[in-house]
């Protein structure tokens, strides 16, 4: 049976369409898709994401942990910064990909994908060690999501500038937003500026109302999962369990910057460093041809199959039909044409570069 996130009757009385997924029930839509899409790239949405999961870990050992069960390097990371990094499992493949919050030198907090919540928890829960404690918070934890240009202007109706994080990746802890204690970072999933916004459950609803409030000046409506998914492909932004999965390491996702191979033994180091150089490679495919390129598709050359593609859709603001694919390494020199099979009918299409879409 699917949960309800705190904000789930919000999502009703507005007219959501509800469908589920990742083991919730949410908007997958309010009016259109493409309307939602544009009101981000040109104004300002609102996303209801309370279904990520949020572990902290905390401790004098909690830096030796993140170090060694995490991809990336947090030595020097500075306390109000987010960094991305990949779970690894011994063989390299891809178990998560996660954002780590330094909140205090001995306190992390680590959001996780919603449907890969309790997989990684048993996962970090196995590998912890030393004098160091993890917390599963999300059933206690909403997560907003404001996203777009006039984010900042929206933003700025509620709190100080100074409490407002003034750099990607970076976050302030501690910050009353409309009478919450929240965690607001400048992240997101859009490809847009924005900000993600965490609070305790009780009081998402009434924050959600507050910012469509004093948002409804810029342009600001409530946005589904149709539109979220439609933002992250044309900003080229992977998504678990299509871009990555246990089987595809993060050098074939084209997630290199968020592993550090130079850093100490970490899960997954060995098989990492065997498997170089990477056969594979992610690319981006625009159909040149007529058709909407969808996932897990044949990428062709002439009759040889070179890979298959791992998400697709049209991108409203490149007013095209954009994929991407994972293939042979050989074949992913931008310009290369090729055709899709979809449905059994050719498509034709060029590999062109990542991302299809970066904001001004």
């Amino acid at each position: 049976m699917e949960l309800k996130t705190p904000l789930y009757d919000c999502h009703v009385a507005l007219g959501g369409k509800i469908v589920p997924f990742a083991g919730y029930l949410l908007p997958v839509q309010y009016t259109d898709v493409i309307e939602e899409h544009m009101a981000v790239r040109n104004a300002a949405g609102l996303f209801d994401v309370s279904h990520m999961g949020e572990v902290i870990l905390k401790g004098p050992d909690a830096l030796e942990n993140l170090n060694f069960i995490l991809t990336n390097n947090f030595t020097e990371m500075p306390i109000g910064r987010c960094r991305y990094s990949i779970i690894c499992n011994e063989k390299g493949g891809v178990v998560d990909d996660v954002i780590v919050y330094k909140i205090a030198d001995e306190t992390f907090l680590i959001v996780v994908n919603a449907a890969n919540r309790h997989k990684d928890v048993a996962h970090l829960k196995a590998n912890i060690f030393g004098d160091v404690t993890l917390e599963d918070i999300s059933d206690s934890t909403s997560q907003i999501a404001l996203q777009g240009p006039k984010s900042w202007d929206i933003i700025r109706k509620l709190i100080k500038e100074e409490d407002i994080p003034q750099k990607y990746y970076t976050f302030k802890y501690n910050v009353d937003i409309n009478g919450a204690d929240c965690i607001i970072s400048q992240t997101g999933y859009t490809g847009e500026t924005g900000f993600e916004i965490y609070l305790n459950n009780a009081a998402a609803p009434v924050l959600w109302h507050k910012l469509l409030e004093v948002g409804a000046e810029f342009g600001l409506i409530p946005c589904g999962l149709g539109a979220r998914d439609t933002l992250r492909l044309e900003a080229a932004m992977p998504l678990y369990g299509h871009e990555m999965n246990e089987e595809i390491t993060p050098f074939e996702a084209g997630l290199s910057f968020g592993v550090k191979m130079d850093k100490p033994n970490f899960i997954g180091k060995e098989a990492l460093s065997e498997s170089l150089p990477a056969g594979r490679c992610r690319v981006g495919l625009k159909a040149t041809g007529r058709g909407i390129i969808r996932e897990h598709q044949d990428v062709m050359i002439g009759d040889k199959q070179i890979g298959h593609t791992t998400s697709g859709t049209f991108c409203p603001k490149l007013n095209g039909a954009y994929a991407m694919a994972l293939i042979d390494k050989n074949f992913s020199e931008i310009g290369t044409k090729v055709t899709v099979l979809v449905r059994g009918r050719a498509v034709e299409a060029e590999i062109v570069p990542l991302p299809f879409y970066k904001h001004p």
